[in-house]
């Protein structure tokens, strides 16, 4: 199988684009992954393109979340519906549905629902979307009008993306990520760590950077504090380490700090994952999507109250038995969210779409 798949290297679909064509080599599909957006680092890419079988394309189109116009969208989408032809692939996977809204390609296509500007505000803000997201989301909507098949992360975003959108629900296949072999240490480290798009309000920093300066431990934060939109965070009481690549976060993981993550919105959660792999204990806020993925093997807050974000984080700390059972709890769940799995569950959805156009070219010849 020949795949084409779009992906950006702002955010965690990159991981996810990767790992997955990683996966697929072991089902026979060769993957070219489309990057639309700011290009990956050196070093992103230098792990990308030892993919078997894989290569990338920097494709110098925009992302439609930072894209100023329809018309540009529209332009970018027809790009990659000519790239997929000169690829000669047999299907397409879309990671940025707007992009399918207008263009037309002559083969069938997936689309994965990993976040849109629409779910973001129904849970950030809330109210009608300003005329900026009203455009960006009627064409996601005709990008998933257009998909012949529609994939989300969890079960939460699948109904949040079904309720926004009038849609049926996207089928469910959880993310995977490729763990690291980390060096063991003796003892959890003292502080408290977290990773991300640290200019997303989604992310909540604001929430964390508050409870930071009721705590007596340090909270560090890697991540961007300025984004592709000219979004920016201003942090008083984190510890910045500005963008690290991989190998920096799994340095700062191997040490196993309390990993903190109270976003308002998370349809999955690449970071929380790469930590629990690593044995960290976590602390997150109680969202729909954290529940379903982490309740058990996880402590939950509301991510409104810093107060009692401190105070979990504190006693957290301070309770060396709780951690340790927490952190044997988180490393087991991250057990079940395997890039083998993700990949075994897209090629089936990927095999079922190319039956299905199969089937009905025979009854068009018919």
């Amino acid at each position: 199988m020949r795949l084409l798949m779009t992906a950006d290297a702002v955010g965690g679909v990159w991981q996810y684009a990767t790992d997955l064509a990683r996966g697929l080599v072991d089902h026979d599909v060769k993957t070219t992954l489309a990057v639309v957006g700011p290009a990956p680092t050196v070093r992103a890419l230098e792990q990308a393109v030892v993919i078997p079988g894989s290569r990338v394309v920097i494709t110098g189109l925009p992302l439609d979340w930072t894209a100023d116009s329809p018309a540009e969208v529209a332009k970018a989408g027809r790009a990659v519906a000519d790239l997929a032809r000169s690829e000669r692939a047999d299907l397409v996977h879309c990671n940025s549905p707007a992009l399918a809204a207008d263009a037309r390609f002559s083969v069938p296509l997936l689309a994965t629902c990993h976040s849109c500007v629409a779910t973001w505000w129904h849970a950030v803000r809330g109210g009608p979307l300003p005329q900026d997201f009203a455009w960006r989301t009627r064409l996601v909507s005709r990008g998933y009008a257009r998909a012949d098949a529609l994939t989300a992360p969890t079960a939460a975003f699948a109904r949040m993306t079904a309720s926004v959108y009038g849609i049926g629900e996207p089928e469910v296949v959880p993310n995977g990520r490729r763990a690291r072999a980390l060096p063991a240490v003796p003892e959890a480290a003292k502080f408290v760590f977290t990773a991300g798009r640290l200019w997303d309000e989604g992310k909540n920093l604001s929430m964390l950077d508050r409870a930071a300066a009721r705590l007596n431990l340090p909270v560090i934060a890697a991540g961007p504090l300025e984004g592709p939109n000219r979004t920016a965070m201003s942090l008083a009481n984190l510890r910045t380490l500005g963008c690290l690549d991989d190998d920096e976060i799994g340095e700062w993981l191997a040490r196993r700090p309390i990993f903190a993550s109270v976003p308002r919105y998370e349809p999955f959660g690449l970071a929380v994952l790469e930590a629990a792999q690593a044995g960290c204990a976590l602390v997150l806020s109680d969202i729909p999507t954290l529940r379903e993925l982490w309740d058990g093997a996880a402590l939950f807050v509301d991510p409104d109250d810093d107060a009692a974000l401190a105070d979990t984080l504190q006693a957290l700390s301070d309770d060396r038995a709780r951690r340790s059972a927490l952190e044997a709890a988180a490393k087991e769940r991250a057990h079940g969210y395997t890039v083998e799995a993700m990949a075994a569950g897209m090629h089936r959805i990927y095999e079922a779409v190319l039956a299905g156009e199969a089937a009905r070219a025979r009854e068009a010849v018919a």
